[in-house]
């Protein structure tokens, strides 16, 4: 899966988390871009991610991420 698809798929997995069909989201996006973007639907975001990607992250991959770009490569990385 390339970064486009996974990029789509967060897109939709955004929208849903956040109930905003509005939001387009783009490699440098922070939680600072997304109004209600706190620790609660950052986890949800993590866990709808890795049920909908069929992957596990790790704390310590969590912690790292800067922004959505980061959080593709993660995902590409931890791909099948």
């Amino acid at each position: 899966m390339n970064a486009d698809q996974i990029r789509t798929q967060l897109n939709l997995i955004f929208r849903d988390v956040f109930d905003d069909d509005s939001i387009q989201v783009h490699d440098q996006m922070t939680a600072r871009d997304v109004d209600n973007w706190d620790s609660l639907t950052h986890i949800n975001l993590i866990v709808a991610s890795e049920k909908k990607f069929g992957v596990s992250f790790s704390t310590k991959d969590i912690v790292r991420l800067k922004n959505v770009g980061d959080f593709i490569q993660l995902i590409q990385k931890s791909l099948p």
